[in-house]
């Protein structure tokens, strides 16, 4: 069994925000798959998807506290580390810039940060970027904003590529997802390599 969780705020009021791209992958996913999330304990949105040893999953305890869904989640499912599949915002990456890690640090990400406590380190993740702006911003209200109308075509394609990635994840491991998605957005549109 395998897991694509989203991480995310609950709320009409962060909705479609830098911080909830992860909720919108999974969404793109449960359309594609025909499921519908259904409250789970209390904690999480969970569809089980048929035909796929797999659940899509969107924790409902707030960003900070991620960790708690995901590792009951895992229990419930007896899902390892290495077969949850987070899927998360990171402002150090150029806007839709796409980065899969087998594992690692959570650079910075409070909903990476409270995974890691409660399911270690060893779990793949897959960033999306939203890019920072203007060091003078505060990060938090960054965050929490929506994109700009000239930024949503490029973050609609990115969370659509994310779920292909996602869906690589579950059907053919993580080796053929990185391999496939982080070598594609290494290079710019004329195909000249990617500088960060």
């Amino acid at each position: 069994m395998k897991a694509v969780v989203g991480l995310g705020n609950p709320g009409a009021e962060y909705r479609r925000t830098r911080h909830n791209v992860g909720f919108e992958v999974v969404d793109v996913l449960a359309r594609r798959w025909g499921v519908r999330l259904k409250a789970w304990r209390s904690i999480a949105d969970v569809a089980k998807v048929p035909g796929r040893d797999a659940v899509l999953v969107e924790p409902t305890t707030f960003m900070n506290l991620s960790g708690q869904a995901v590792r009951a989640v895992a229990d419930y499912y007896r899902i390892e580390p290495a077969d949850l599949l987070i899927v998360v915002d990171e402002v150090q990456l150029p806007l839709g810039r796409l980065r899969l890690r087998r594992s690692g640090s959570a650079g910075g990400h409070n909903g990476l940060k409270s995974v890691i406590e409660h399911v270690g380190i060893d779990f793949p993740r897959l960033r999306i970027g939203v890019e920072r702006g203007d060091r003078r911003w505060d990060l938090a209200d960054r965050v929490l904003s929506p994109f700009g109308a000239a930024e949503r075509e490029a973050i609609d394609a990115a969370i659509e590529r994310a779920a292909d990635a996602a869906e690589t994840f579950i059907d053919e491991g993580l080796e053929p997802a990185m391999n496939r998605f982080n070598a594609a957005d290494d290079k710019n549109t004329d195909g000249s390599a990617v500088t960060e």
